[in-house]
Order: C-alpha cells, then structure tokens, then sequence
C-alpha cells in the first residue's frame, strides 16, 4: 500500500472525537483534527472506493485498535439511506456481504428469488463454500436449512445442489460424456412428453463450465434449438429462471451481469438492492468486461446509465467502482475485444427459426366470412367485436380472398364500408390488416413522408428490415397507389446523405446468400481505414458495405471489424456520426445482429413514457405478426422482464376495454378469448 490504513481516520475521526486534539496513530502519522461539525462523505467515499476489498479490512482492524469503536458501526451512525447502504456493504469482506444478501433474500413475508438465484448461478466453488461459512458464523444458522425451509420443489433442488460448492473444476473434458449429457437433456426434455427436471439438475448443476459450453453446442445440432429454448419451453417460473441463470453463467458471466444491472436501472425506478450487490461483487472481478458487454448490448455506457439514474453521494460511488465511461474510450479492453469478437460469432452460427403469432384459420370459408362481415355493419351500430373475431384470426392472404368475396357476392367494397364504420385507431388497424404486405408498406412509407415534417424513423425501420423481394413489391404497390415512384418521392422528401441510404436501400437490390469469410476480412479492414478518413468519405464507405452485403455476409464483416479495429462497428458509428445517416447505419447493424430484437426495442420506445406512438405500435405488430412477432415478444420479455401482452396492456390502457386494444392483444401477442378478455398463452 502506498499508505498505511491509519491515514483513513483524517475523515473517520469525526466519529469519534469531541474536542480539538493531537492524534498519534498507528502508522507514525500525527493528525491535528478540529472540532467535527458532520462527517466529511466526499472524503469518505473516495478513500473507500479508492481502496481494495483487503486493503479496508486492514482499514477496520486499524480503526479499532486505533479507537476501540467498530468502524462499520460509526458508519451506520453517520451516514444513511441507498450511500450508507453502499459504503457498509463495501467494508464487509465478499463472503459476509453474499451471506448478507442470501440472510436478507430469506427473511421477513416472502423470498428474493432473484436474489437468491444472481448470488448462486454465479458464484464458484470457493466463493460459495466462503458465503456458507460466513452465513454461519454471523447468524448461528445454517444456509441449507435456511434455503430448503424458504423455497420447494425442483427450485430448491437446484438450489441445494449449487450450494454444496463442488461443480467439477478440474478443466478437463470428456468427448464422450459430452455427446451423453446433450443426448441426455434432449432425451430429459424435448423428445419425451413432459420433463425429466432431475436430469437438468443433474448435469447443470455438477459439470465444469468448459464441458457445459460444448453440451450446449452438441445439444443444439441434436435438438435445432439452443439450450435455453429449450429450458423455456420445458421448465416453468423460478425453477426455469435459476436454470437460465446457469446457463447465461456458463456462457459469459459478464454478460449476465450486464443484462441484471440494465433491468435494475431501466424504467421508472431503480432496483437498489440489485444495482449495489452487483457493483460491489464485481468491482475487482470483472467489471471492465461487464462495462463493455454492457455498452455492446444497450447501446449506452453502463456509467452513463448509472449517471443518470442515480444522485448524490450514492451516484458518485458507484460511478468510481465503475471506474470509467466507455462511450468516451471508443476501444474495447482486450478481454471485452475477445467477448465482442464471439459475441458476433454466436450471433452468426445461431439458428433462429422464425415463428409468427397468425396463422391460417382452418376450415376457412371467404364467403361466410364476407357473409358476416356485412351482417356487422349492416343497421343501426357495428358489431365491432364481430369483425375482430374474423379478421384478427385470418391469415394475410385469407383477408385477401374475404375481400374478393365481399365484392363478388355483395358488389361492395369492403375497405370502403370498414372506413365508413370504424374510426380512429381501431380504423386504422383493421385496414392495415385488410392490406397486402406491400400495400400496407407502401401507405406507411406515405404516411411517413406527407405533411408537415418526416418520420425519418419509419422510413428506416421499413427499409432496412425488409427482404429485396417486399422492397420491390413495395415499390411497385406505391406507384400504383401514388401515380409517384417512391424514389421519387424519397428524393422529394428527404435531402443528404442520409436520402443517399434510403434510394440505395430501396433498389431492393442487397446482395442474398451467405458470408464470404474473404471478402469480409477486406470489407471490415475498408471500414477500419475509413474512420481515419475525413467525414463524408467515411459515410461513403460505410454506405457501399452496409447497405448492399447480404445480413449473413455484414455478421462476420462487424465480427471482423473488432479484430482489426479493436473497436465495436455499432459504437463507432454512434461517435463519428450523426442525425439520421447515424440512426439508419445503427438500425442496419442491430439489424443484422438480431432483428426481432430490434423490433422489441422499436415497440418499447413506441410505448414507454407518456403517450404512445400508434401508429409505430400498429406498423410494427402488423407488419411481424406473420413473420417472427413471436420470437420478438421473446425478445421483448428477455430485454424488459415484461412480456409483450402486459407492457401492451398497461400502456394501453386494458381496463377501458377498447375494441383496438384487445385486437392487439388477442390477434398479434398469441392471446386466448377468455371470458371476453385477452389473455397471453
């Protein structure tokens, strides 16, 4: 140390001292402290955030010798709420400060499975076997006892077993046994009806990490699914988030850490609890690469976050266990480089079957459908419910054929009557349903560019996430529809680069197939080189790779870029761009790594705050509801903790029962009509 312990007690003295005096101290350090009037916690805060874990126990021992008053006690005294909460926990040793958590998961009406489940999912075996021997001594209790009276079923099995602390860490990896444990949980749960939990505690919970990484990429050739897919389709509440735990552990702790720290800070509110264990467990652990899976994953520095999400004192320490913002240093730390390069690499080997939320009805028949269709518009009022019923449970090309059948049978138009008898959002919902895909795209690229200002963020959420074959299709129903080409009107409507991107984007003319692992190591060294280059040469560049490589191809060009770089492809953009050449490369590139992602946070944001931005909120569940709405709802869940339905409920206001909101519940989020309520499957 470059002090001794005994130079802390220039601020801690305040606790302790009355009058003006000459203090010797341990160290040979002589400290003339006047009267104190309130402890010094600037002083505080940065000696102890400044300091290791070690460092402050000898801080304590000294501070006792020194005065014969526990040092942690006179914190509690002097400092309160979430900084004294912080400062306490850091002067604890790890093992005390985890056996804390678990005590206070445990006690009181009800249990902090989260908790319960964060600490043990990713603790090894010392830490574990350390927290249990630290639980006793400072509470005469033992933790299993504790653990089997507070929780049931397979949920405390798990738990049971991560207890003991003996996970093989020996490193070494049998070929063999691991093709047995992947055919094993295949066996344990896809293959048969119901599931063989035991077998999953089994496996998960005693074998070393590196053995449990090549079970899961043997179980995915086997099943066609990833583990956790697999999990979530077999396993159910707690029990289901401790085993994805395990597993998000088994793949990159990191990672887990980022996602648990986003979830503590997002929305209104902020989970203290969760955000001061994570920050103090992991501040000398790996908190460098939790920053960087953090920014890779949120598109915002995990300081920044913190910074805006917190105040005061408490703020100021966590920002200095934090310990940097990586929005301002650009370039990955090496271990975070080697995360981001095979984060990329996941993303690309992953196989993601995309499942929609509408399907064809059976035992369709147009001619009934139009039949009742025109029964409730007919007379006096609309039978709103009626024409939910029918076109919230009808395929895409089912509703084009009802509308040919209302006008063979009826000599009307049934877009024409619908108008007539629906208003507002409900109006607007059903004939976007009623549309072909390119019909219903081009009138979003209209709406998106007519009157006073453009929705920049519509044209780019259409263009970048549709296929060359809808962009086509699109182009040519905007012409028939319009009498105006939509280049044209892109042109009209838009200026600059960022009109550049959107005419090469609207061609339709991406590349299609997959990477060329060559021409991508070239394609990412042209991007590397073009940040050095001067602004628009750079948008240049980015522009002729970005917007015509095939989203196959662009995976291992970003993956590439970390390589050659040593800097994120997202990240980059955000610092050397701006305004919507900015927002349209970023899209592309979340895009590219995980579209029905993209999608959840684009419903998100249509959401969240005050207000909802319908229109996005009917594009976007229109558009996906028969391509992958399902994998984005999952996505949804995983980013947000909250599913689709209920974050569309809230925010929509359920109770009013409106006929547009139940039909967003019950067609697109996968509900069942229950007792004329939507409820998710």
């Amino acid at each position: 140390m470059l002090f001794p312990p005994a130079v802390l007690f220039l601020v801690f003295v305040t606790f302790s001292c009355h009058q003006g005096s000459k203090l010797t101290l341990p160290a040979k350090c002589h400290l003339y402290i006047l009267p104190p009037f309130g402890s010094d916690k600037e002083a505080i805060l940065e000696l102890v955030t400044s300091r290791s874990n070690a460092q402050r126990q000898e801080v304590v021992a000294a501070y006792k010798c020194s005065f014969g008053q526990d040092l942690i006690a006179d914190l509690k005294y002097e400092l309160t709420g979430k900084f004294e909460r912080l400062i306490v926990s850091l002067m604890k040793t790890s093992a005390y400060h985890d056996a804390k958590e678990i005590h206070d998961a445990l006690k009181g009406v009800g249990t902090n499975e989260r908790c319960l489940i964060e600490i043990l999912a990713s603790r090894n075996n010392r830490q574990i076997l350390e927290m249990v021997a630290a639980y006793k001594d400072a509470y005469g209790r033992d933790m299993e006892e504790d653990v089997i009276a507070d929780t049931s079923g397979h949920f405390k099995k798990m738990l049971v077993v991560l207890l003991q602390g003996t996970r093989d860490e020996s490193g070494v990896v049998d070929a063999d046994l691991v093709e047995q444990d992947a055919q094993d949980l295949y066996a344990a749960g896809e293959e048969q009806w119901g599931t063989d939990e035991a077998k999953f505690i089994m496996i998960l919970g005693s074998r070393s990490v590196t053995h449990l990484r090549m079970v899961f990429d043997a179980y995915e050739k086997i099943a066609d699914m990833s583990i956790e897919d697999s999990i979530k389709n077999e396993l159910s509440g707690d029990f289901e988030r401790l085993m994805l735990a395990v597993v998000q552990c088994i793949r990159n702790v990191p990672m887990f850490f980022a996602k648990r720290l986003y979830k503590s800070m997002k929305g209104l509110g902020t989970a203290d609890n969760t955000l001061i264990r994570i920050m103090i467990s992991r501040s000398e652990i790996d908190m460098l690469d939790i920053r960087e899976c953090f920014r890779l994953a949120y598109e915002k520095s995990l300081y920044n976050m913190i910074k805006d999400d917190t105040s005061g004192d408490y703020k100021r320490t966590l920002l200095n266990l934090c310990g940097g913002d990586d929005d301002l240093a650009g370039e990955f730390f090496p271990e975070a480089a080697q995360i981001a390069y095979k984060m990329w690499e996941t993303s690309a080997m992953t196989k993601v079957q995309l499942r929609p939320t509408v399907r064809p009805a059976p035992s369709f028949d147009p001619a009934a459908d139009a039949q009742a269709l025109r029964k409730a518009m007919k007379g006096f009022g609309t039978d709103e419910d009626a024409i939910i019923d029918i076109v919230a449970q009808r395929s895409n090309a089912q509703r084009q054929e009802i509308r040919q059948a209302f006008k063979s049978l009826l000599g009307r138009d049934l877009m024409k009557d619908l108008k007539s008898e629906l208003s507002k959002n409900l109006e607007r919902l059903i004939i976007g349903l009623m549309l072909t895909p390119a019909e219903f795209d081009a009138k979003m690229m209209r709406k998106a560019m007519e009157g006073a200002g453009t929705d920049e963020h519509s044209l780019i959420e259409i263009l970048v996430t549709r296929s060359n074959e809808e962009i086509l299709a699109m182009n040519a129903a905007y012409k028939n529809a319009y009498k105006k080409s939509m280049e044209e009107a892109l042109h009209s409507d838009t200026s600059g680069f960022f009109c550049r991107i959107l005419v090469s984007l609207v061609q339709g003319a991406r590349e299609e197939g997959p990477a060329d692992e060559e021409r991508a190591s070239a394609d990412a060294q042209e991007l590397a080189d073009a940040c050095n280059a001067e602004s628009d040469e750079m948008e240049l560049k980015f522009m002729s790779i970005l917007c015509t490589r095939s989203f196959p191809h662009l995976r291992k060009v970003f993956q590439e870029f970390v390589r050659c770089s040593n800097k994120d492809i997202e990240q980059v953009i955000r610092n050397e761009m701006s305004g919507d050449v900015k927002n349209a490369f970023c899209a592309i590139v979340r895009s590219v790594k995980n579209q029905p992602s993209y999608f959840a946070d684009r419903l998100y944001k249509a959401m969240k705050g005050l207000g909802t931005d319908d229109r996005a909120l009917i594009r976007i569940m229109v558009s996906r509801s028969e391509v992958d709405l399902f994998n984005i709802r999952k996505e949804f869940k995983d980013t947000h903790d909250v599913s689709l339905h209920e974050f569309i409920q809230v925010e929509t206001m359920i109770v009013s029962r409106s006929p547009c909101q139940l039909t967003l519940l019950f067609a697109f989020c996968g509900g069942l009509w229950v007792c004329g309520y939507c409820t998710a499957v």
